[in-house]
């Protein structure tokens, strides 16, 4: 398959234009990274994509996929502005300085706390579900695969477990069909909505995101780059 890598904080995508992809493709070809950004159609500013697990599943959603993929039509058009369509959602991002990329990722929805499994929880929806848990990172380990596939989500969910560390929240995330990734930009909007972050960097192993959440919607701001 021919494809081009990227990264996004420590999130590694493969981008094709190769199409039809199939389950078993994917899982033949996503090699070590995180995914495949299949690219559906494009024009000069705006393309439509499929977002591939490695385990041959597809998302709803990724920011750190849909900011890829808008990097990757900016490369080749010279677009400053991009609108990126998975399924329903509608991702606007517009080109900064160097790597950096602003996104309007759309309406963010914060559930009520909740308790399952004896993990207390809130349920976030950025386009895709998020179940995010206040307390110590290092638990995510046992946390994430836990929650991934209890019956509270019949189509499994992404786990975060994060918690503020001075005026940023640090977080480790367990994506639906990859397991534990270095970076989510989803992720760190549903992290930043839950704890109540409006205007905050959400730190990642792979690196720091930063959310702004206003009337509603939320956008995220980070890097996509070529590496290969």
């Amino acid at each position: 398959m021919r494809s081009s890598r990227w990264n996004a904080q420590g999130n590694i995508y493969l981008v094709t234009e190769e199409s039809p992809l199939t389950a078993e493709s994917v899982r033949e070809s996503v090699d070590d990274t995180d995914g495949i950004l299949e690219v559906l159609s494009a024009g000069e500013d705006w393309l439509e994509i499929a977002i591939w697990n490695p385990d041959g599943s597809q998302a709803e959603m990724s920011g750190n996929g849909t900011r890829i993929a808008a990097r990757w039509l900016a490369a080749r058009t010279g677009a400053l502005d991009v609108v990126v369509r998975v399924g329903v959602r509608e991702v606007r991002a517009r080109m900064l300085d160097g790597p950096l990329v602003e996104q309007d990722l759309g309406p963010v929805e914060v559930g009520a706390p909740e308790e399952t499994a004896g993990v207390r929880f809130v349920a976030v929806d950025v386009g895709n579900p998020h179940a995010v848990v206040e307390g110590d990172p290092a638990d995510l380990p046992r946390i994430g695969p836990l929650l991934e596939t209890d019956e509270r989500f019949p189509e499994r969910t992404n786990v975060q477990v994060a918690r503020w560390t001075g005026d940023e929240i640090v977080a480790r995330v367990w994506e639906r069909g990859a397991g534990e990734t270095a970076s989510s930009g989803s992720s760190a909007v549903a992290v930043a909505a839950a704890l109540g972050g409006t205007d905050v960097d959400v730190r990642f192993p792979g690196g720091p995101l930063h959310v702004r959440l206003a009337n509603g919607r939320a956008y995220l701001t980070g890097p996509a780059e070529l590496v290969g």
